[in-house]
């Protein structure tokens, strides 16, 4: 397996070629017009020293498989925010994936039972649960001898997985595919993200390579406005569960403002953890799952609703932010979030 360059950036506030660009921007300023449109686009990359409350974290949610249930933590629990993604110990949002005999990604897209397999935090790993299936215990000790890379992609982002074992692929295929193979479990071995950008992305003027997580669709973290998604409730027969938007925070404002955060670009939560906003979240199908039946909305909502209003110039609806953290911290449920704060 590749080892990641040491020359990757660490995420955190602007890279050492960023400041030079900056510094280029000024010399030029005097003499043309590009120098400034340089500085001004880099300008507005630095963090706000004003900031403004907004609300609180309503609910914090840590994905540790990908398209499976989020960890049952009570409220209390404090997850640490790290550039590879939010966590606690050694469990990370999304560090696990689960992929077919030809190593492409199998999500709840086309296996909405995915959604019922249930982690939970152990000391040393996670424990899985499923319906009708005995619980089966990881231990990430285990998981620290080197084995074979495994060549997998997300989205068509390529990647390199570790494979967990046989018996987890036994477990899964049964349970997923009542079959007793056909699926296997893999983990991300890297200590940073390594993946390039989603193609879709890549446009997005302040995204970084290093805010593309571990396997999630995009970035490490997406915040989920409840105003939106109750708003977005008043226009169905069905109202869905927020959690049907499989964001890692879920903001009650303190004054109900739907869609707000579309205008966001800075966000702290708590005293320290500092987020850029870096792009909106647009939305496919998994939304129509029903998180507890796991079962597909009839009439293809909340995505049909959705496209009506919230499809803007993209090729899907969106809904929620794309988070990229420049400051480490730590974050629990019922802290105060807060945004830049540009009134004069």
């Amino acid at each position: 397996m590749a080892t990641p360059s040491s020359s990757i950036s660490n995420g955190f506030g602007l890279s050492m070629s960023n400041k030079m660009l900056i510094g280029v921007g000024v010399g030029v300023v005097a003499v043309g017009g590009v120098g400034y449109l340089a500085y001004r686009h880099f300008h507005r990359d630095v963090m706000p020293e004003k900031w403004r409350r907004i609300g609180t974290l309503q609910r914090v949610n840590v994905f540790p498989v990908k398209s499976c249930a989020p960890l049952a933590q009570p409220e209390k629990d404090e997850y640490e925010c790290h550039m590879l993604g939010l966590g606690m110990g050694v469990v990370r949002d999304r560090r696990f994936m689960i992929i077919n005999d030809k190593n492409e990604m199998l999500t709840a897209r086309g296996y909405p039972h995915m959604l019922k397999i249930q982690p939970q935090q152990t000391a040393n790993g996670l424990i899985f649960s499923a319906p009708g299936m005995p619980d089966i215990e990881l231990d990430y000790k285990h998981l620290e001898t080197p084995g074979e890379d495994v060549h997998t992609e997300v989205w068509g982002v390529k990647v390199d997985a570790m494979h967990c074992g046989s018996r987890f692929d036994k477990w899964f295929s049964q349970f997923i595919l009542k079959s007793d193979s056909g699926l296997r479990l893999v983990y991300y071995p890297y200590p940073i993200p390594v993946r390039q950008i989603n193609a879709r992305l890549r446009k997005m003027p302040f995204i970084k390579r290093e805010d593309a997580g571990a396997f999630n669709d995009a970035t490490s973290y997406v915040l989920m406005n409840l105003s939106s998604i109750a708003e977005l409730n008043t226009r169905l027969e069905r109202p869905v569960d927020p959690l049907q938007f499989r964001g890692n925070f879920e903001l009650k404002m303190d004054v109900d403002e739907p869609y707000a955060e579309d205008r966001w670009q800075w966000m702290r939560i708590g005293e320290d953890a500092v987020f850029r906003v870096v792009a909106p979240c647009t939305r496919c199908i998994l939304p129509n799952i029903n998180v507890n039946s796991a079962e597909r909305d009839v009439d293809g909502e909340p995505l049909k609703t959705l496209r009506s209003y919230r499809l803007f110039n993209y090729a899907s609806p969106a809904l929620g932010i794309h988070l990229g953290l420049r400051r480490f911290g730590n974050v629990k449920a019922n802290d105060v979030v807060y945004i830049e704060d540009n009134r004069i």
